[in-house]
Protein backbone atom coordinates (compact mmCIF):
# COMPACT_ATOMS: atom_id res chain seq x y z
CA UNK A 1 0.00 0.00 0.00
CA UNK A 2 2.85 2.71 0.79
CA UNK A 3 4.19 2.26 -2.75
CA UNK A 4 0.68 3.11 -4.36
CA UNK A 5 0.70 5.94 -1.97
CA UNK A 6 4.01 7.39 -3.24
CA UNK A 7 3.45 9.48 -6.67
CA UNK A 8 5.66 8.61 -9.31
CA UNK A 9 7.16 11.40 -12.00
CA UNK A 10 4.66 10.92 -15.20
CA UNK A 11 5.61 12.28 -18.57
CA UNK A 12 3.82 15.19 -19.91
CA UNK A 13 1.30 14.34 -23.25
CA UNK A 14 3.28 16.29 -25.78
CA UNK A 15 1.28 19.82 -26.11
CA UNK A 16 -1.02 19.44 -28.98
CA UNK A 17 -0.34 22.57 -31.73
CA UNK A 18 -2.13 25.36 -31.40
CA UNK A 19 -4.16 25.72 -34.64
CA UNK A 20 -3.23 28.82 -36.64
CA UNK A 21 -7.05 31.20 -36.74
CA UNK A 22 -7.90 32.17 -39.92
CA UNK A 23 -9.53 35.26 -39.88
CA UNK A 24 -12.99 35.47 -42.09
CA UNK A 25 -13.86 37.22 -44.96
CA UNK A 26 -15.40 40.72 -44.19
CA UNK A 27 -18.86 40.62 -44.34
CA UNK A 28 -19.31 44.53 -44.41
CA UNK A 29 -18.99 45.47 -47.76
CA UNK A 30 -17.52 49.39 -46.40
CA UNK A 31 -14.51 47.76 -44.32
CA UNK A 32 -13.23 46.03 -47.25
CA UNK A 33 -10.45 47.94 -49.23
CA UNK A 34 -11.72 49.40 -52.37
CA UNK A 35 -10.34 48.14 -55.81
CA UNK A 36 -9.91 50.96 -57.79
CA UNK A 37 -10.21 49.89 -61.62
CA UNK A 38 -10.87 52.45 -64.39
CA UNK A 39 -14.37 53.79 -64.27
CA UNK A 40 -15.17 57.41 -65.29
CA UNK A 41 -19.07 56.95 -64.81
CA UNK A 42 -17.82 56.55 -60.73
CA UNK A 43 -14.93 59.59 -61.51
CA UNK A 44 -17.88 61.94 -62.81
CA UNK A 45 -19.98 61.43 -59.65
CA UNK A 46 -17.18 61.98 -57.06
CA UNK A 47 -16.36 64.93 -59.18
CA UNK A 48 -19.70 66.32 -59.15
CA UNK A 49 -19.95 65.95 -55.64
CA UNK A 50 -16.83 67.58 -55.02
CA UNK A 51 -17.97 70.86 -56.96
CA UNK A 52 -20.94 70.42 -54.43
CA UNK A 53 -18.85 70.79 -52.01
CA UNK A 54 -16.14 73.32 -53.00
CA UNK A 55 -19.38 75.27 -53.47
CA UNK A 56 -20.50 75.01 -49.95
CA UNK A 57 -17.14 75.65 -49.07
CA UNK A 58 -16.55 72.70 -47.43
CA UNK A 59 -12.95 72.23 -48.51
CA UNK A 60 -11.87 68.83 -47.13
CA UNK A 61 -14.81 66.94 -48.13
CA UNK A 62 -14.40 68.64 -51.73
CA UNK A 63 -10.74 67.31 -51.48
CA UNK A 64 -11.47 63.93 -50.58
CA UNK A 65 -14.27 63.37 -53.55
CA UNK A 66 -11.62 64.63 -56.09
CA UNK A 67 -8.86 62.62 -55.03
CA UNK A 68 -11.70 59.53 -55.28
CA UNK A 69 -12.31 60.70 -58.60
CA UNK A 70 -8.52 60.23 -59.57
CA UNK A 71 -8.63 56.88 -58.31
CA UNK A 72 -11.26 55.86 -60.65
CA UNK A 73 -9.75 57.97 -63.72
CA UNK A 74 -5.99 58.86 -63.15
CA UNK A 75 -5.94 60.67 -66.56
CA UNK A 76 -8.36 63.15 -65.72
CA UNK A 77 -6.60 66.59 -65.47
CA UNK A 78 -9.44 68.00 -64.37
CA UNK A 79 -9.80 66.24 -61.24
CA UNK A 80 -6.35 66.79 -60.46
CA UNK A 81 -6.58 70.49 -61.00
CA UNK A 82 -9.96 70.74 -58.79
CA UNK A 83 -7.95 68.30 -56.12
CA UNK A 84 -4.82 70.69 -56.27
CA UNK A 85 -7.12 73.87 -55.55
CA UNK A 86 -9.44 72.16 -52.50
CA UNK A 87 -5.93 71.14 -51.06
CA UNK A 88 -4.78 74.40 -51.46
CA UNK A 89 -7.61 76.45 -50.10
CA UNK A 90 -7.36 73.75 -47.15
CA UNK A 91 -3.38 75.44 -46.95
CA UNK A 92 -2.39 72.09 -46.86
CA UNK A 93 0.03 73.28 -49.54
CA UNK A 94 2.64 69.98 -50.43
CA UNK A 95 -0.93 68.26 -51.10
CA UNK A 96 -1.53 71.01 -53.44
CA UNK A 97 1.73 71.13 -54.79
CA UNK A 98 1.50 67.14 -55.80
CA UNK A 99 -2.05 67.43 -57.22
CA UNK A 100 -0.72 70.22 -59.45
CA UNK A 101 2.34 68.14 -60.04
CA UNK A 102 0.12 65.35 -61.08
CA UNK A 103 -1.93 67.71 -63.16
CA UNK A 104 1.13 68.71 -65.10
CA UNK A 105 2.00 65.42 -65.94
CA UNK A 106 -1.89 63.70 -66.97
CA UNK A 107 -1.58 67.24 -69.33
CA UNK A 108 1.66 68.61 -70.07
CA UNK A 109 0.27 70.82 -72.88
CA UNK A 110 -2.66 72.42 -70.93
CA UNK A 111 -3.44 75.88 -71.91
CA UNK A 112 -2.80 76.91 -68.53
CA UNK A 113 0.69 74.96 -68.22
CA UNK A 114 3.04 78.12 -67.37
CA UNK A 115 0.46 79.72 -65.13
CA UNK A 116 0.38 76.71 -62.63
CA UNK A 117 3.86 76.24 -62.60
CA UNK A 118 4.05 79.73 -61.43
CA UNK A 119 1.27 79.05 -58.96
CA UNK A 120 3.34 75.70 -57.79
CA UNK A 121 6.54 78.23 -57.44
CA UNK A 122 5.00 80.87 -55.28
CA UNK A 123 2.82 77.80 -53.00
CA UNK A 124 4.14 78.25 -49.33
CA UNK A 125 6.57 75.49 -48.42
CA UNK A 126 5.38 73.97 -44.94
Amino acid sequence: MLASAVALPQEKPPAKPVPQQVEPPEEDEALKEKIYEFNPLQAQKEFSAGNFYMKKGSYKAAALRYAEATRWNPTWPEAFLKLAEAEERRKEFAAAREAYRKYLEVAPEARNASEIRKKMASLPSK
